[in-house]
């Protein structure tokens, strides 16, 4: 039982700061928060992200290149160009890593106003603190698991973040239903998002996306990160942006 509360747990904490704070926030700037709250994230997406964590500098520029050029030849990551769902994968890390370490040129319009925290973020993707956290997994499922089944969750915990980017990135453009005609293939891929916390409704968000509420179209589309940002702007820990209904 433990081990399947530490993989929730870990699936739900790492995919909420993925949307939350990579994706809403780096990448579309859909509400605005202090310095402080922005370094106190950045620690939070790392505790949770862990051994997969992403840099919302690289997130941020390579999913801004997505929405300008999806599923085109210059698309970062489409199911249209790349063979099958591990080629993309791997071209997708390829590109996040080279927009990491500035081996690559980037449009300016890509780069205004993502968030980076160079030294910070020099340690969080480091192989070091990857290492630390495999083993820290590691330690607890010896700890932990009672059977043997249990030891097969543990490759998903090493990899949360990528898997996350690959039933997106792939799936919600292969599988699904829309509700806009847009110029890609974004799908909304479950019609109750019980699993993504929204980003299922890729879609919704691939119409509309300055909307932080990916959801909200249909009756059913309820997105679970948005409610908690609702919370959070009541909070007045962050200040969601005005968007045109």
């Amino acid at each position: 039982m433990a081990i399947l509360i530490f993989v929730i747990i870990l699936w739900y904490g790492g995919l909420f700061f993925q949307t939350f704070f990579l994706h809403r926030y780096a990448a579309h700037q859909t509400y605005t928060m202090s310095k402080g709250v922005e370094k106190l994230t950045f620690i939070l997406t790392w505790i949770f992200q862990g051994s997969s964590y992403l840099s919302a500098y690289g997130y941020g520029v390579m999913h801004r290149m997505h929405h300008a050029y999806a599923d085109t030849e210059k698309d970062v990551h489409s199911p249209k160009y790349d063979g099958n769902l591990f080629k993309m994968m791997w071209k997708t890390k390829n590109i996040y890593q080279d927009i990491n370490k500035k081996r690559i040129e980037v449009e300016d319009r890509f780069l205004t106003n993502v968030p980076q925290w160079k030294s910070f973020d020099l340690f969080a993707s480091s192989r070091l603190s990857r290492v630390l956290w495999g083993v820290a997994y590691a330690v607890f499922f010896y700890f932990f698991a009672t059977a043997w089944w249990q030891w097969l969750f543990l490759p998903l915990t090493f990899l949360m973040a990528p898997v996350h980017g690959a039933i997106i990135n792939w799936f919600a453009h292969v599988y699904g239903y829309v509700n806009f005609e847009v110029k890609d293939t974004s799908k909304n891929f479950l019609p109750f998002d019980f699993l993504m916390m929204g980003e299922a409704y890729h879609n919704n968000h691939h119409k509309r996306s300055g909307n932080p509420n990916f959801g909200g179209v249909r009756w059913h589309e309820i997105d679970p990160t948005y409610i908690v940002m609702k919370i959070l702007n009541r909070l007045k820990i962050i200040k969601l942006k005005k968007v045109s209904s």
